[in-house]
Order: C-alpha cells, then structure tokens, then sequence
C-alpha cells in the first residue's frame, strides 16, 4: 500500500487522513501535544466548553456530512434562535431579520433601531437608485472599496465590519471582496443593486434550516472522532523541520520530537499548515511556493472564557451574544452567550451561565500584548457596559490564538492559483488548511479532501 504523511492535526489535515483511508498507510504529526488545530474543547467551571470554533457551517454540506460519516451525526445540534445583535451606541441593537453579511435586504427595517444615524440609513436606502456596471471577473477589489460606494462608509462601518470581524478578525478595507465575500461578489458580476439581487435570492429561495451546528458536549469533539475513524498513526509533539526529495522520488520527513530527530520517508506529504509554516518547509523546493505563502497576513486573537454561578449573578442577559463595530471603539469585537445559544450546555450546568469574549483584530495586536489577567479584567468591563452588570465570573480563562488567522487581502485568489501551480511541479505533494479557500470548518475540511484525492494524481 501506498503511503503518506500528513504534516498538521488540525481539521483539514485529519480530514485529508479522513480521505485517504484503505488508500494509503497515512501518518499525522503534529507539534503540538493535541491534535485539532483550532477546534478545542476544555473545561470551565466543570463545564465543557468550546474555546476555539464553536461551531461549524450547515449551509455547505463539508463539514457536517464528515461529522455525520465519524459518527458525529446524532450529536449535531442547531443553536438557539436568535437575531444578530450589534452593541453599537451604548445599547445591544438587534438587527432586522434578512440581512446578508451584513447587508440588510430590506433598509427600511432598520429605522428606529440605532443602528445607523439618519443619514446613514438615507444613504442606505439610495442604493437601489445608484446604477453600477458589472465587476469584471478578473478584477479583485476590497470589501470596503466596493461597498462604501454602494451602501455608505456607515454600512460598512456598523452593519459589516462587525461580522468580518467575527468570520476572519480582519478589516473591510484589506479584504478582498471575491475571497471574503464571495456570494456578494457573484452579485457584483452582474452589477446593478446589491440589495436588490440579494432581496430576490433571498426571495427565490427555500426556507434555510440553522446557518451552523454544533455537536454536543463540544465542537472540539470533531477531530478526535475524525481521527480515530481514519486509521491513521497519529504523533503529536512532532515537528517537521525539512523535507527532502530522495533519488527515488520519494519525499522524507525530518522531525523533532521530544526524544530525539525522527526521520520518515514516504510516497506523499500533505502540508496541513499555517501559510507561514508550509512556506518554510517549501523554501528549498519551490522559491515560488515559499514567496507567495509567506505574504498571507495572519491575525491573531484571543478567547475569553467565563463561568458565572446563576445563583450569585445578578442578571443574565438574553440572547445568543452580540458584535461589536470597531468604529465604537471597545476592545471586546463579540461575545457568545453559550448557555443560552446551545441547549445541551445549559443542559449539562443548569447551575452555570458560560460565555465567551473574543478579542483581536488585524492591525490591533497590542491589544493582545497584556498579561491574561488584563484580557480578563477588560473583558469583564465591557461585558458588563453591553449587557448589564452580572457581577464577577467564578472562574474564566484566556485561550490565545497567535497568528491563527489568514488575511485574505485584495488579489488572495489569484495568489493561491499561483500557489497551486507552483505546487503542482512537486509530485507527491499537497497543501491545504485555512490559508487557500476559506477559514470555515467546512472550508478546511473541503481543501483537505481535496489534498487528499491529488496527492497521487500523476
């Protein structure tokens, strides 16, 4: 049987190993001591609790039809219903029902809510009347640069920047429109309203179940499952150091590992790793490779983590959490009200209300350069000026993601194509992750099946 190597645990290397089972001997390491990447499930307060992605996208079928294959299926679970809520203007603002991204189907609707200033839902609601020619299909432009003209730079500000803030911890004036926005870009090709093709997809179309699942005790439970269920070796505090091309045309893996240098060879490599990693490994093999993963920006961020006993807090707000424009100024850019948006947690603590804080933008890296115990502190601060004093957490923790994030600038298209073609001169070779198509759970799951049926094509 053929072999491969798969340099990465998280889900998109796990999901290439998912791929490659009874086709190849398939190996996975991983430098750190566990497996799954940016999906983490821990403990606080006694209560499990995700502290990476707590979730995982329903609207494309990668990532839950995976869960279901590992046996995951009976423990998905859709989240509470509840409207996006922005704190914007010293008030939680929940916006109106049919927004796409952001973008409000219906502008009208936002009257009355604070959202945007008078002028601001004036401009809004003008959209329709702007004429606009069709973006040419080879032309990238950022997700600001397109829509200030369209919508408004208030939108922009407060209705859309907050959710790329959620999604990517990135800023509307650096993200390309066709990589970050890619259904609004299939608007764009047409040109005329925005809001009027998106109140006519919205209209055409079938009623949506939930836009994401979880699965109970924990999203973090995804790539053990995974794991087990692809049969491969799994090393974790395993680092590549180099790759090598034997006379054969076979590929080596040198690695450190906690004993001592380890040295593997093998008839594939997948690379299932942050940009910046994968073009290390790649800097003797392909200048081209290396050059172009080296310029994807990464953003880091933070989670934090709190634990509040309901019999000791004062009030407990409502609702599934809340996002935060960066343009109010606030450290916080969201906050996830766990124990009201997943059923099964408050199941499981009846006796304890669990959140989460992200913290972290692209660009805003000294917002992270504090001890934890002042992520934790601001957090509380700001926590308590969006949804009403609810008194200090029992217990809380900060999770740090450094560079977790890929920056999907303006032309990250046709910068991944040149990826690809580079990576196509090394037979046997494949990458894959969060860096190329998309930073979603389902989106890693799919570049990593897709490595997987490459790697031995040729």
């Amino acid at each position: 049987m053929r072999s491969a190597i798969v340099v990465g645990g998280g889900i998109s290397g796990l999901a290439a190993a998912w791929q490659l089972r009874g086709k190849a001997d398939v190996t996975v390491i991983e430098s750190d001591q566990r497996i799954g990447g940016k999906l983490r499930t821990g403990t606080i307060g006694g209560v499990p609790v995700d502290t990476g992605a707590e979730s995982i996208m329903a609207l494309r079928p990668e990532a839950v039809e995976l869960a279901q294959e590992v046996g995951l299926g009976p423990d998905l679970c859709d989240p509470a219903t509840a409207p996006t809520t922005v704190w914007t203007g010293g008030h939680l603002r929940p916006m109106p029902a049919g927004h796409v991204l952001g973008i409000p189907t219906e502008p009208r609707a936002l009257a009355g809510t604070g959202l945007l200033s008078d002028e601001g839902l004036a401009r809004l609601c003008r959209e329709e009347e702007l004429k606009a020619g069709p973006l040419p299909r080879d032309t990238d432009i950022s997700v600001a640069d397109y829509l200030a003209a369209r919508i408004g730079q208030e939108a922009v500000d407060r209705l859309v920047e907050p959710m790329l803030g959620g999604v990517y911890a990135g800023r509307a004036d650096r993200l390309s429109l066709r990589s970050a926005m890619p259904r609004l870009a299939a608007v764009a090709e047409h040109g005329g309203s925005i809001i009027g093709a998106l109140r006519r997809v919205r209209a055409a179309g079938a009623p949506k179940a939930a836009a994401v699942q979880g699965v109970r005790g924990g999203t973090g439970r995804l790539p053990a499952a995974v794991a087990q269920a692809s049969g491969a070796r799994v090393l974790t505090g395993t680092r590549a150091r180099e790759l090598q091309r034997t006379a054969s045309g076979r590929w080596r893996v040198c690695a450190q590992t906690a004993d001592g240098p380890l040295v593997m060879e093998t008839d594939a490599v997948i690379l299932a790793l942050p940009a910046h990693a994968a073009a290390e490994l790649l800097r003797g093999h392909s200048p081209a490779a290396f050059e172009e993963l080296s310029a994807i920006q990464h953003a880091s961020s933070a989670v934090v983590t709190m634990a509040f006993d309901r019999s000791r807090t004062p009030s407990l707000p409502e609702g599934n959490g809340f996002l935060v424009p960066p343009v109010d100024g606030h450290t916080i850019k969201a906050a996830s009200f766990l124990s009201n948006k997943w059923s099964w947690l408050a199941e499981s603590a009846p006796g304890t209300f669990v959140l989460r804080v992200s913290v972290g933008r692209a660009g805003e890296e000294q917002e992270l350069d504090v001890p934890d115990r002042h992520l934790i502190r601001t957090a509380v601060s700001e926590l308590h000026l969006a949804a009403g004093r609810m008194g200090e957490p029992a217990a809380a923790r900060v999770t740090r993601w450094d560079r977790a994030l890929p920056q999907y600038g303006v032309g990250h298209a046709d910068r991944i194509a040149r990826i690809g073609e580079a990576v196509e001169k090394l037979p046997g070779l494949e990458v894959c992750g969060a860096a190329y198509e998309g930073v979603g759970v389902a989106a890693c799951v799919a570049t990593g099946r897709k490595a997987a049926r490459r790697v031995f094509e040729g």
